[in-house]
């Protein structure tokens, strides 16, 4: 195992160990303090690697990695290293759900039932329907249970989606537990995180679409926008270029082997800062990145706006940090920490990477949208 003291050496030693894409003169000088910032934040915090960019309309005009993507084998942190993103995930599930709506093959708000081989049914309030509309704005009742935090495993899922989510919603079901799995509250009253109400999103677009989630994923979202080394699953992307996981105890970064569980569509998409600036830049312009186009504008402006009023902040997936002015998503797992947030009117975004969960990630995000706002 490296040892701290080394690894902040390391750190210091890598501080001018950075990429960078768009106007020199002018942006380089602009982040110097962000830059600054961001390697004190490593030292401090005791972070092996950082990644991040910023875009301004349909550029990336700063990115930058910094410490470790593997301290073991002493591998640099770079942009265009591989992450499972955790739950920035779940708007490219929510994009996939809003391709189809635009094909007119779902509704938002009819039952799911409509689209199902099972019935499924919050036992609490079974004479409620639960929709896509409660399940993308975190209002469906469906909760995680102890089965969904146990279900994380070494490798690929070990079972598949359907079995995963039929076992997890369906009476007799292997994973089934009607207090665990289901809050009392009726769908649509409350608004509850649910991460299982993604897996059954990712699902849904596998029975409407007729094809596995992580394949309809790849012909209609990560191949049009050139997303070519990203995949849901280890097997789809070269694992040499995997950012290893750490978590931090006794001291010590502990590295992870990598995992997965069969949930997933709410946080598993393995992708790096460079490629997914891809997706946040057809987000960003309104659905269209260079020639291709994943989303309608008209549908963007759907899901970036209030959907539910006992959360003025959630839209279809996309969250808002009001005080911000930020849309966006963040994500958490194990030996994971990700943000990927813009402003629509001024079409500037940031995506940061790093691995482990130590530090306030959000606050280098804030200082790098400031600084970009002002160019």
């Amino acid at each position: 195992m490296v040892s701290i003291s080394y690894l902040r050496r390391a750190i210091l030693l890598l501080v001018a160990i950075f990429t960078f894409t768009g106007p020199p003169a002018l942006s380089q000088e602009s982040f110097k303090e962000v830059e600054k910032y961001i390697v004190k934040h490593l030292i401090e915090n005791k972070i092996p690697g950082f990644a991040g960019c910023v875009i301004k309309e349909n550029r990336m005009i700063w990115s930058g990695a910094y410490g470790w993507s593997n301290i073991e084998n002493g591998v640099c942190m770079s942009i265009d290293g591989i992450m499972n993103i955790a739950s920035i995930s779940k708007t490219f599930t929510a994009t996939a759900v809003m391709q189809l709506w635009e094909q007119e093959l779902i509704e938002l708000d009819t039952d799911i039932n409509r689209y199902l081989p099972f019935s499924v049914r919050n036992p609490h309030h079974p004479d409620r329907p639960i929709s896509i509309f409660h399940l993308l704005t975190h209002t469906s009742s469906i909760i995680d249970g102890e089965f969904y935090g146990s279900s994380y495993s070494d490798g690929d899922p070990y079972i598949s989606l359907e079995d995963w989510i039929s076992g997890y919603l369906v009476p007799g079901g292997q994973f089934y537990d009607e207090e665990q799995n289901f809050s009392t509250e009726e769908p649509g009253s409350k608004r509850l995180y649910s991460n299982v109400g993604f897996g059954l999103l990712g699902y849904l677009v596998e029975r409407i679409s007729g094809m596995p989630f992580n394949e309809y994923c790849r012909k209609h979202i990560q191949e049009p926008l050139g997303m070519k080394h990203s995949g849901w699953f280890i097997h789809e992307i070269d694992s040499s270029k995997h950012i290893t996981p750490y978590e931090f105890n006794e001291d010590q970064n502990r590295p992870l082997d990598l995992y997965s569980f069969p949930n997933y569509p709410d946080g598993l998409l393995r992708t790096s800062v460079q490629e997914l600036s891809y997706f946040l830049m057809a987000i960003i312009n309104g659905g269209k990145y260079k020639n291709a186009r994943i989303l309608e504008k008209s549908t963007l402006k759907k899901m970036l706006q209030p959907a539910i009023e006992l959360d003025e902040d959630q839209g279809l997936c996309w969250h808002r940090i009001r005080y911000e002015a930020l849309w966006g998503h963040s994500g958490g797992d194990p030996g994971v920490g990700t943000y990927m947030y813009f402003n629509p009117r001024t079409r500037t975004g940031i995506i940061t990477f790093q691995n482990n969960h130590n530090g306030d990630v959000f606050s280098i995000v804030r200082m790098l949208y400031s600084v970009a706002d002002d160019l």
